[in-house]
């Protein structure tokens, strides 16, 4: 690997730190600029994971010093995203994420209708939402089925989170989006232990690309609070399609999601 490669997948990583602290989605820049740079799927995957969860973890302690958190919520569902991300990536290699690949599409096409439809959705907290059946609803949702499928593949996680905060619980985008980089850091961890132990990680490449990820992060996550729910629901959408297109053209770009 060349300076010219390594140059490029620091600035990949600092930006997929800024994405992933606003909406979610860093995966767009960080995946593809591994496999340019010839890193095998597998350990692409897994360093993607070691350097994300840096830049998750730091994007999150922002955003609990500045917004408040429900720590019902956040634990539980943290904690239950821990497991069955390591489940999802312990089944990653039986499964087919080409085979995922349209359902992912379908789902980030309804995201975006869904937000654009739904002007109202995510300018205002709406807490008496948070019922017990939701939360345990949101928990299901966004601790085991995300998780899960963040394992698995990964790409939209962050997008899918916030989603699921802002409808199910009537949390504000920025609300959302912090309790989304708690639960998001658990997935990253959960994936990244069972990467870790099959020994897919590029530890020194990784460690590079946290720091710049940390610091993508940390402009992304200041950015979005201070600049409130509107700026996040623009990016929001401008990632959601994004996301589409990168996916639609996935082996233009050599790799497998």
């Amino acid at each position: 690997m060349d300076v010219a490669e390594i140059a490029l997948l620091l600035v990949a990583a600092a930006g997929a730190g800024w994405v992933d602290a606003v909406v979610g989605g860093g995966g767009l820049l960080q995946l593809p600029a591994l496999f340019v740079a010839g890193v095998p799927p597998v350990q692409a995957l897994a360093t993607n994971k070691f350097a994300s969860v840096f830049g998750t973890a730091s994007a999150a302690v922002t955003y609990a010093t500045t917004t408040k958190i429900d720590k019902r919520v956040a634990v539980s569902t943290g904690l239950t995203a821990l497991l069955f991300a390591g489940l999802g990536a312990s089944a990653a290699a039986a499964i087919s994420t080409e085979a995922l690949i349209p359902l992912v599409m379908v789902v980030l096409v309804t995201v975006a209708l869904f937000v654009t439809f739904r002007p109202s959705l995510g300018t205002h907290s709406h807490p008496h939402l948070r019922t017990r059946a939701r939360t345990l609803a949101a928990i299901g949702v966004t601790g085991v089925g995300i998780a899960f499928y963040d394992g698995i593949i990964g790409p939209g996680t962050g997008t899918f989170l916030i989603i699921a905060f802002t409808a199910i619980l009537g949390m504000d985008f920025v609300s959302g989006s912090a309790h989304s980089k708690i639960v998001n850091s658990c997935t990253n961890l959960g994936a990244l232990v069972v990467f870790a132990y099959q020994g897919h990680v590029l530890w020194l490449l990784g460690l590079a690309m946290a720091v710049c990820n940390i610091a993508g992060a940390q402009l992304g996550a200041r950015m979005a609070i201070s600049r409130g729910s509107g700026f996040v629901r623009i990016v929001l959408l401008c990632v959601v399609v994004a996301m589409v297109a990168r996916l639609g053209c996935g082996r233009f770009w050599m790799c497998p999601i």
